[in-house]
């Protein structure tokens, strides 16, 4: 059995780039602590990273291999959560909360924790849903060492996640990208799918058009804004739904047979992407069974069976069935956040 990283699909972990100051990549690093001695409590630094998704796939790769059940907070990564009732607060109010997500990577030897608030917008707003901030301390003694954008962090890093799974879990000779969403993570994973996947046609559909309209212009390559999801689903080889949905938005009976469906939305137990009739006839994979169970609308709601998660399928103990009609939930785990923020800051370290 190969270890992480060192098979064909996903070559042995690059050396950290250099870092490129093309100005259409994101910048990442806010702020490197500096040592004592220099005299200042920090330096505000920006890390450009056009291409982050791809070089630390096999970091990530491994820490679902090996991460044991004690990485992150509660056993599965997930985040310790506190509700913000504001004093409009009743019966159907809008959520909103502060998680706070710790992990330590023993791979990388890395210690991170991520901030992120999530508001739930009633109406369309020029602030994003999700935001995050992530903090790598120095594991040897506890001292702050960054501080990175975790909402740019979260949306590669969920994107390779699925890229991950997309490179088991599809059928071969896909030839029709379906993404359904048209937000931050809709970029994300549109980004990383076109670096490593070739696909004849590209589809979005979004429930407000003008959000499609403006993804398919802004991206590089074409891309075919559809008038409904059944119409974007129907045919499709990889579906991404990566929308903020509370009731299914993709059903079974739109699905084309041994497609894969990569479900990043619904991150509530009340929520749902994704419809019954679908969930139970495809086979489930998950990124954690315990965050699934307790986490995923689509999964309690649909009472699905979980059929093995990520980091099983990766280790060789499960197999992939790529030949089947396969959904990866992902709901994402603070591991992921670690390896990311430990290559990025090795990235500027190289640089500096």
């Amino acid at each position: 059995m190969a270890a992480p990283g060192e098979d064909s699909a996903f070559p042995a972990r690059p050396a950290p780039p250099r870092l490129s100051s093309e100005p259409r990549a994101t910048t990442l690093l806010l702020a490197v602590k500096s040592p004592p001695q220099a005299g200042a409590a920090a330096r505000m630094r920006g890390v450009r990273l056009p291409g982050l998704c791809v070089p630390y796939l096999p970091g990530l790769r491994g820490a679902l291999w090996d991460a044991p059940p004690s990485w992150g907070w509660g056993g599965s990564g997930r985040a310790a959560i506190l509700w913000l009732w504001g004093p409009e607060a009743s019966h159907g109010a809008a959520l909103r909360y502060l998680g706070v997500m710790p992990a330590y990577s023993a791979a990388d030897d890395a210690l991170t924790t991520k901030l992120v608030t999530f508001y739930e917008h009633k109406k369309d707003s020029s602030v994003p849903s999700h935001q995050a901030t992530v903090l790598l301390f120095d594991p040897t003694n506890g001292s702050l060492k960054a501080v990175l954008d975790g909402s740019v962090i979260t949306a590669k890093r969920t994107a390779a996640v699925s890229a991950i799974a997309t490179k088991l879990l599809m059928p071969a000779f896909a030839e029709v990208l379906c993404i359904l969403g048209a937000g931050v993570q809709a970029y994300s994973h549109y980004e990383i799918f076109m670096e490593l996947f070739t696909f004849k046609e590209v589809r979005i559909w979004n429930r407000t058009k003008e959000n499609a309209v403006k993804f398919a212009n802004s991206v590089n390559g074409p891309v075919h804004v559809c008038s409904s999801a059944q119409e974007a689903v129907t045919g499709a080889d990889v579906i991404i739904t990566v929308t903020m949905a509370t009731t299914p938005i993709l059903f079974g009976e739109w699905v084309k047979p041994g497609a894969h469906i990569n479900a990043v939305g619904a991150s509530r137990p009340d929520w749902r992407e994704l419809d019954d009739e679908l969930m139970k006839n495809s086979v489930l994979f998950v990124d954690s069974r315990e965050a699934a169970l307790t986490e995923s609308g689509d999964v309690i709601l649909s009472k699905a069976e979980i059929f093995a998660e990520l980091g099983e399928v990766l280790k060789g103990t499960k197999p992939a069935l790529p030949e089947k009609t396969t959904v990866f939930k992902s709901l994402g785990m603070a591991v992921e956040d670690t390896v990311a923020a430990k290559f990025v800051y090795d990235s500027w370290s190289a640089a500096n």
